[in-house]
């Protein structure tokens, strides 16, 4: 493990650990309003200031953290559940199930994510666990394009051969044998992928179809701030940088991951 994987580690586990201790680490409750003290400057009693409604604002960065990283790793661990067993299975088996998977797959990846987010929230509804599906869903076609690509290779070995002559199921074939070698290449990408879906998530909220006030988020929270720019800038600035250190932990992690699964780049 490298120095820059043990940052991102690290910025991921402190940031996971703010959103677990929520109540206790918040001042304040990031629900309440109090008008008469509106874009107030940080203070004591408000370390980071106050909102256009008064509510405090460190308050709800830290709470924010439980939606971001609610709904980036459970879509992440959902798109590369299905995903994988869709792209697994089409490449082990072939033929026409693998050409037909492989164009519906072709088709949904037409689609931009933040669009295909966008269709699904607006039908399921505006709530945490349709957040977690509509981004999820998203990832479906990609995390399948990869697990596909070593299945197709994995089939063709002796071993596999050896699995069908002594009349092992194709479910434990792919179970057993096929998904732990396959593993290493889709777990390297969920980590990379799990910062876009923080920013699906964020963009989402920005425009109105994230999780509904008065929960907080960070995109509500950048979406009011960019509402008051010249009178608060700091209202953006704040979730802006929170979602910022989010990605990079990701991304740091992702390609940690990635390295350590490539013997190529390991040697380097």
């Amino acid at each position: 493990m490298n120095r820059l994987t043990r940052v991102g580690l690290g910025l991921l586990a402190g940031m996971m650990l703010c959103a677990l201790l929520a109540p206790w680490l918040a001042p304040c409750d990031p629900t309440v309003q109090d008008i008469t003290n509106r874009f107030a400057s940080g203070s004591s009693a408000h370390w980071l200031g106050t909102d256009s409604f008064g509510r405090d604002i460190f308050s709800r960065l830290v709470w924010g953290a439980r939606v971001s990283l609610t709904v980036g790793l459970l879509s992440v661990a959902f798109g590369m559940i299905i995903g994988s067993a869709i792209g697994m299975y089409a490449g082990y088996r072939g033929g026409w199930v693998d050409q037909l998977a492989l164009r519906i797959v072709d088709v949904l990846l037409a689609f931009p994510s933040l669009i295909t987010g966008m269709l699904i929230v607006a039908v399921l509804g505006a709530t945490l666990p349709n957040l977690v599906i509509a981004i999820g869903l998203t990832l479906v076609p990609k995390f399948a394009r990869i697990a596909r690509a070593p299945t197709l290779t994995l089939k063709r070995l002796e071993f596999i051969d050896a699995c069908r002559v002594l009349g092992f199921s194709d479910a434990r074939i792919l179970l057993v044998h096929v998904l732990p070698n396959a593993s290493g290449q889709i777990v390297a990408l969920g980590a990379l992928w799990a910062a876009t879906t923080i920013r699906i998530e964020s963009s989402l909220a920005f425009i109105g179809l994230g999780v509904k006030e008065p929960t907080p988020t960070w995109g509500a929270m950048i979406r009011e701030g960019f509402e008051n720019l010249l009178d608060a800038p700091a209202l953006a600035v704040y979730p802006g940088l929170a979602i910022l250190v989010l990605v990079i932990a990701l991304n740091l992690i992702g390609d940690g991951v990635r390295d350590a699964v490539d013997p190529k780049l390991r040697e380097e």
